[in-house]
């Protein structure tokens, strides 16, 4: 039976650092990471969907995390189709946009020169193998907007997105709701298996055009689970409303089983609860840990921490 890793996306959003949850010592960034990672085994970063990381970053992250710690990277939006400010480029690269860019300033992969692509691929793996080198690195997840539907090209791209990245490990949510459609679930999951391809199983609102429901499905080795809310504001365009919302136990019971069936067929279960406002997600990753415990379950407890800390350097 496989390990359950649970945690949340982030450990930085301002509502968390505001609500009360880190201790008042932890007053750095460097301090919060410590703190967190005495409390959880795993981590997602979603800052670099925004903006690519840093090697110095990554290098410090691993250097302030204990042995056993995993850090899950989302991919920078360019990647997964997504807009993508052209600020958000390394400042050597923004004069290779050129025309790409459209009039919000925003610039899509399909506009993007091969070579500019290119570029922003390597800097962006180059700055992850700090945690790849030091055991860190879980898995780089792809998560494709509404406008991704299921079809031959776009599985064509899974491929690519794969291989470019190996030998890290990826992983796939998708927005669309055509890819887990009852027509097209079986050859979905199917395609997934076949190409080693972790599918990420989601817990969000349904009935809206991102919608994906609630499929609990390992396709390989690992299984990636992510808990976005039940906000009835999901389409708002606010943020905090969209993502403010916090589990109750019976919600969380439900996903119990669920669990169970996806640890008896992977290795290791990812389970990240992205539903980042206030201290709304750590609370529902430890009370969910407890809930698995009681059932059972093979939680992975946090990792112990290094006789020395480097808590006293700042990212």
């Amino acid at each position: 039976m496989g390990d359950i890793r649970t945690g949340t996306a982030s450990w930085t959003d301002p509502s968390l650092v505001e609500s009360g949850w880190y201790p008042a010592d932890a007053a750095t960034p460097a301090h919060r990471l410590a703190h967190y990672a005495s409390r959880f085994p795993i981590v997602e970063v979603d800052s670099t969907y925004y903006s690519p990381p840093a090697e110095r970053t990554a290098h410090l992250w691993a250097e302030r995390t204990p042995d056993g710690f995993t850090f899950n990277i989302k991919a920078f939006s360019l990647f997964t189709h997504h807009p993508t400010r052209v600020s958000a480029l390394p400042v050597d690269l923004r004069a290779a946009a050129g025309r790409a860019v459209n009039r919000k300033g925003n610039l899509y992969l399909r506009d993007t020169a091969p070579e500019l692509v290119e570029q922003m691929w390597e800097r962006f793996l180059a700055a992850l193998r700090p945690l790849e080198r030091a055991g860190r690195l879980g898995a780089i997840l792809l998560q494709f907007p509404q406008w991704f539907p299921v079809g031959e090209a776009n599985r064509r791209y899974l491929l690519a997105c794969r291989d470019r990245c190996a030998p890290m490990r990826v992983c796939v949510e998708f927005r669309n709701r055509t890819w887990m459609s009852e027509e097209n679930r079986d050859e979905t999951l199917g395609f997934l298996r076949g190409n080693d391809l972790p599918y990420v199983c989601v817990d969000m609102p349904q009935g809206h055009s991102s919608s994906v429901p609630p499929v609990a499905e390992a396709t390989s080795d690992l299984a990636v689970v992510r808990f976005h809310g039940r906000s009835e504001h999901w389409a708002s365009g606010d943020k905090q409303r969209r993502f403010g919302y916090r589990y109750s136990d019976e919600e969380l019971a439900e996903w119990v089983p669920r669990l169970g069936r996806l640890a008896e067929d992977a290795d290791t279960v990812h389970v990240l609860f992205n539903n980042c406002l206030r201290d709304h997600a750590p609370r529902n990753a430890e009370r969910f840990a407890e809930l698995l415990r009681a059932d059972g379950q093979p939680v992975v407890p946090a990792p112990e921490p290094r006789a020395a800390e480097r808590a006293d350097l700042e990212i």
